[in-house]
């Protein structure tokens, strides 16, 4: 209780963050797995490194820089390249490693240390601020909302293109909503979590949610839940054990991932053949 106490009174702000970054990732991560397009998470992270490092240049705020370039990323990413030499994954590769290398660049000469860059381009959620906490809660909750009120349309479009574009369902349309607020997300998340724990958010926490049910909104309140859970207990054991709690934060995910998979895969081996 001592250390919920303490954890509450030093870092509220990395509570709040933290807790609402793990559910609105987690639940769009649900949507970035079923189109399967995992990598796009990690990519779009360093693509909002890579915009807070334009921004440091270039004297405007963080978020501005961050969010311009993964808006542009992830708009140029929602066209649909099945039909292309191309293979989106690929392009995912260029992109993530294009903008890790230019973020370095950019604040190379800026006179900051190794830990200052670090922590500048690719965040701290222990160390989120109130001006962080406020552009998450401006991005994030309206984020969270679309995804709510047209989480069906989003999901058809992603599932089965042309049986949606039988339902009179816009694919296209719904695809560029999706990959908008996705990319706004990652860039408001990404400020203050880091690259690391983003890309977890979007895919460690979905994957177990998906083991353990086919309902998408059981799926959706599972991911939320592993999230949210992980982000509290980490932070929680990082401050009792002395542990970076990004890193702690990811390790539960994928023990928890890991129980779940164990779990399924015992609960077949032992299933009595029909």
């Amino acid at each position: 209780m001592e250390h919920c106490r303490t954890l509450l009174e030093l870092f509220p702000h990395a509570v709040v963050a933290g807790v609402l970054i793990a559910a609105v990732c987690a639940a769009l991560g649900v949507y970035v797995i079923l189109k399967r397009i995992v990598f796009i998470g990690v990519a779009l992270a360093e693509s909002a490194a890579c915009g807070i490092a334009l921004a440091m240049t270039s004297g405007v705020p963080p978020f501005i820089g961050a969010a311009a370039l993964t808006l542009g990323v992830g708009l140029g990413l929602s066209r649909p390249y099945e039909s292309g030499r191309l293979p989106r994954d690929a392009l995912l590769g260029v992109i993530f490693v294009a903008a890790a290398a230019l973020s370095i660049l950019l604040v190379s000469k800026a006179g900051l240390g190794l830990e200052e860059i670090r922590g500048l381009l690719y965040g701290d959620l222990v160390l989120a601020r109130p001006g962080d906490l406020l552009v998450c809660v401006a991005v994030l909750v309206p984020a969270a909302l679309v995804l709510l009120i047209f989480r069906r349309p989003v999901l058809y479009s992603f599932l089965d293109r042309e049986v949606a574009l039988l339902l009179g369902i816009k694919a296209a349309c719904w695809e560029i909503l999706f990959f908008a607020v996705l990319a706004l997300t990652v860039a408001a998340a990404a400020r203050v979590a880091g690259a690391m724990l983003v890309f977890a958010y979007l895919v460690v926490a979905p994957a177990a949610a998906l083991l353990l049910s086919r309902r998408l909104a059981v799926v959706l309140r599972l991911a939320v839940g592993v999230a949210v859970t992980c982000t509290l207990l980490g932070l929680y054991l990082a401050l009792a054990w002395d542990l970076p709690a990004n890193q702690l934060i990811v390790a539960l995910m994928c023990l928890c991932l890991a129980l779940v998979a164990a779990g399924k895969y015992l609960r077949r081996l032992f299933q009595p053949v029909k």
